[in-house]
């Protein structure tokens, strides 16, 4: 059976492009190759694993039976080298490293991003391989070696203050372990977040036991510990590597594509090079900073281009047009969410922080509208806050002030969700509303129809609360009805 198109990856980008595709009813025309040996997992939630709320086995987008009953050839363990673009006769073929060529009419690279390794001496070994001490962490491979150390240690060092570095702190404090987390830049989340809510998140995690080392960068590892630039040396067990990641795009600079940071692509995901070769989510760099720029690192925006070219596949004129991020942190004890770039998006502030409960909240205002925004601490508007984000709505002098207070929750209803509009977006990664949530019957419902919480996982207590808001609702107006009827029926 010829198979045109070969997807290169098997991360959560080329799994959301894969079922669009067998939605579409190309499954049997898809071929997947993945380097790891398990099918396509939830790569964000791996510090729920490290934590030990989430099974491996949990985090598994589809199954592998479910891949072979839609008809697509996956192949896992499976590494490819080259990518032959213009072979004799016009064949064009993905070359594996085993030497076999699978020939191709359609190339897509979800390849993802690597992590970066920090100069930090004595990392690396003479052999080459990390110290038994350094841990990277991309992989549930990386994440069992990490959990397979833990019992034998009492500290961790991580070194990057970012979104995963906050992840695996808060796993590891969870755990038992004295945890220490080095950021070289000024305060935490700084490619997200603004100064003050960066200290807001410090302060709560050193509530939680982890201390911060802030303008300092980890320079040599010995056997004393970890040494930083400002003279300390951190006594430590293990070191964690979350200092980021770059775009895997060797395979693109092999085959002669234009590379930047990501694969050059155009508005139809497509190389700029080769229309037949495509690229969405890590790896991927838009040629326009008008709908998304540089490779993102999130969820939200790669599976928006994974469904945009799976209906470009399918032969619809689909484009992507960009995504405005909404960005979750999933950790115990600590809740964040950040809507476009408030950082550097201009406009006017409204904010209230509660650095002692550990709260903060801002929105970068312009013309009314919401064009950025942070929430530290309590998240509890965050559906209300992002669908105005999305549809752009003209607020009132006083409406986004009060979007930044607590949310009363209506007594009998869980947080408030009954209350939640129907259109409110709740899922930012699958774009999934409230009212798609209550049309389902249960969470694994949910999950099966909708995606909603198989993405970064910030939305899963959302649903719940709407599923749990609308089953009270439901039960309320079931004995309001049977009140009802008891009162106009006629007496015995």
């Amino acid at each position: 059976m010829t198979r045109p198109i070969v997807v290169v990856g098997a991360g959560m980008a080329s799994a959301r492009l894969v079922e669009g595709l067998v939605a579409r009813g190309l499954g049997d025309r898809v071929t997947m190759l993945g380097e790891e040996r398990q099918p396509p997992y939830n790569r964000i939630l791996l510090s729920a694993v490290l934590e030990g709320s989430h099974r491996p086995g949990a985090l598994a987008l589809r199954s592998q039976e479910w891949y072979a009953d839609h008809g697509v050839d996956l192949r896992l363990g499976t590494r490819v080298v080259d990518i032959h673009r213009d072979r004799p006769e016009g064949r064009r073929t993905v070359e594996l490293a085993d030497r076999q060529e699978l020939p191709y009419e359609q190339v897509v690279l979800a390849t993802g991003s690597i992590p970066t390794l920090p100069p930090i001496r004595g990392l690396v070994q003479v052999d080459g391989r990390l110290h038994p001490k350094v841990h990277a962490f991309r992989s549930l491979e990386d994440c069992a070696r990490l959990l397979d150390a833990l019992p034998t240690a009492r500290s961790a060092a991580i070194v990057g203050g970012g979104l995963l570095g906050l992840q695996v702190a808060r796993a590891l404090s969870v755990r038992g372990l004295r945890t220490e987390v080095v950021e070289g830049g000024d305060h935490l989340l700084r490619s997200q977040v603004d100064e003050t809510a960066g200290q807001v998140l410090a302060r709560s995690l050193r509530r939680c036991g982890t201390e911060i080392y802030l303008g300092a960068r980890a320079v040599r590892l010995t056997t004393a510990g970890l040494r930083l630039d400002n003279g300390y040396t951190l006594d430590t067990d293990l070191v964690i590597l979350c200092a980021g990641g770059r775009p895997h795009a060797n395979l693109a600079r092999r085959a002669g594509l234009t590379v930047r940071r990501g694969v050059l692509v155009d508005d139809r995901l497509c190389s700029v090079d080769d229309d037949r070769v495509y690229a969405v989510g890590d790896c991927a760099e838009a040629c326009s900073d008008a709908y998304g720029g540089q490779p993102h690192g999130f969820v939200p925006p790669a599976w928006e281009q994974a469904g945009v070219l799976a209906a470009r596949l399918a032969g619809e004129d689909a484009r992507y047009g960009g995504h405005r991020l909404v960005a979750r942190l999933r950790a115990t004890d600590l809740e964040v969410a950040v809507l476009g770039d408030p950082r550097h998006e201009p406009g006017e502030i409204v904010e209230v922080s509660n650095p002692i409960a550990g709260t903060h909240r801002r929105l970068v205002m312009r013309a009314g509208r919401i064009v950025a925004g942070t929430l530290v601490g309590d998240l509890s508007r965050i559906g209300t806050i992002t669908q105005h984000f999305d549809k752009g709505t003209v607020l009132g002098v006083r409406e986004a002030g009060a979007l930044l207070l607590p949310d009363p929750a209506p007594e009998g209803t869980p947080g408030g969700m009954a209350d939640l509009p129907d259109d409110a977006e709740v899922c930012a990664c699958a774009g999934v509303s409230a009212g798609r949530i209550r049309a389902c019957v249960s969470l694994a419902e949910v999950r099966e129809i909708t995606r909603a919480t198989t993405g970064c996982g910030g939305c899963s207590s959302t649903v719940r609360s709407v599923l749990e808001a609308g089953a009270a609702v439901g039960v309320r107006l079931a004995g309001e009805r049977r009140e009802a009827v008891r009162k106009t029926s006629p007496s015995r």
